[in-house]
């Protein structure tokens, strides 16, 4: 499987500063010859600094108006484009460890606010309810609106046990009130469990430097634990933000054993990017279904169009986020970095999703699942005096109420969907 050899352990998205952002690091990237600077332009620029140095309120130190003046030319690109000062670039190299202070949500800016991409699973913001699609309205009391994502996320972070109040409206309605305490986030990438006999479950949280081995290694566990191979399995990427281009390439080439995963086309050489998958697949070509959701974006919406176009395994949920710009961080001379999109990436088949995400193969919405009380029933096999099978074995009386343990898909209405699926494509292939 090919590698990037200028991958580093910058190339992750930001937990609470990106917005979905797939990264790679870049040091020295190579750039097509540039028209003469505009002259005319500059002087205004120059002339417009001088205004506001000799007739502002306040005194404003150069430093600070070309730094604001750089946030400016970045914050107007697109949304994923940013200017990191010092402590923003060390947070970005220490998230690729999966450990990172705040409250665990992945935001993005929309009609001037913040919105919610996805929570993070196992954090603050995932334990308080946060959903994606929520707007941030207020953080303590102050109005979003006009923020920077840099700037509230500034705002969002702070030392672990103090609280803050997040003020959200979700879907239109009326906004409410969150109070959350801020924790040291520890994101653990990659779960996995046997839903029942012969079915697996992987669920991955986000795309972290090491997120492909550990994909393999829970198939592994999974074969192991079931001691035969799967009918089947189910691999989550719902809330998942995404993260590093490489991870998502390792991920997708468990589950493929030839052709194109993903390629990336932009104007700096190092942005015309290829990755192919190698022969060996460690899912042994079981059934698959992927779950994807609003909140599946980036390096998640790799995964998902790559196994789509392979026609590896069923996609179902909703449509996913729609992020499919690489964003190339940039290191400065000054402790400080520049993240900056420099490509657009592309699914095997040659498809952008960017602004229009991958649409499911099924589609099925989120719904709560409750379940019927099978109180009194009585079977045949309870009256007294009846006949018994001529086929042979015991005869099944009603069962009455029997403890059952807790399972994933007891209460998820879409993981149990994927799950009826898979026995459905066992039952009609004869397996």
């Amino acid at each position: 499987m090919p590698h990037l050899s200028r991958l580093t352990s910058l190339a992750l998205a930001i937990a609470l500063i990106g917005s979905s952002a797939l990264t790679w690091a870049e040091t020295t990237p190579s750039a097509a010859p540039q028209a003469p600077l505009p002259l005319e332009d500059l002087r205004t620029f120059a002339e417009v600094m001088d205004r506001i140095k000799a007739a502002y309120v306040e005194p404003i130190s150069d430093k600070v108006l070309l730094e604001n003046a750089i946030k400016g030319m970045l914050s107007n690109l697109d949304p994923h484009s940013a200017y990191l000062e010092p402590e923003d670039f060390r947070d970005l190299q220490e998230s690729t460890s999966g450990e990172f202070g705040g409250l665990g949500i992945e935001v993005g800016t929309e009609d001037g606010f913040i919105k919610v991409i996805s929570p993070i699973d196992d954090t603050p913001a995932s334990a308080a309810g946060i959903q994606p699609g929520d707007l941030i309205v207020k953080i303590d009391g102050q109005p979003t609106k006009g923020l920077s994502m840099i700037e509230a996320v500034d705002k969002m972070r702070g030392k672990a046990g103090s609280k803050i109040e997040l003020s959200l409206v979700r879907e239109g309605g009326k906004p409410f009130d969150v109070v959350l305490t801020r924790a040291v986030i520890k994101v653990r990438s990659v779960k996995s469990q046997l839903l029942e006999d012969n079915y697996g479950y992987v669920r991955v949280t986000q795309f972290q430097v090491n997120t492909g081995e550990e994909v393999g290694k829970a198939l592994n566990k999974l074969r192991k634990d079931n001691g035969k191979k799967l009918q089947g399995l189910v691999l989550d990427l719902r809330n998942n933000p995404g993260g590093v281009l490489q991870a998502a390439v390792e991920v997708s080439d468990h589950f493929l054993k030839k052709g194109l995963i993903v390629y990336t086309e932009g104007r700096i050489a190092n942005s015309e990017l290829r990755f192919s998958a190698d022969p060996a697949d460690a899912s042994e070509e079981v059934p698959l279904v992927v779950l994807i959701n609003g909140g599946s974006a980036s390096a998640s919406e790799i995964v998902a169009g790559a196994l789509q176009d392979h026609k590896r395994g069923v996609l179902m949920g909703t449509d996913s986020f729609g992020k499919g710009s690489v964003q190339t961080v940039l290191p400065l001379n000054n402790d400080r970095a520049l993240k900056l999109t420099t490509a657009l990436y592309f699914t095997p088949n040659g498809r952008s999703i960017q602004a229009q995400g991958i649409v499911p193969d099924i589609e099925v919405a989120r719904a709560k699942l409750t379940r019927e009380q099978d109180d009194g029933t009585i079977k045949e096999a309870d009256l007294l005096g009846h006949l018994n099978n001529g086929n042979g074995g015991a005869d099944k009386p009603s069962a009455g109420k029997t403890a059952r343990p807790e399972r994933p898909q007891d209460d998820d209405y879409q993981l149990s969907q994927a799950l009826n699926l898979l026995k459905g494509l066992n039952v009609t292939r004869g397996s």
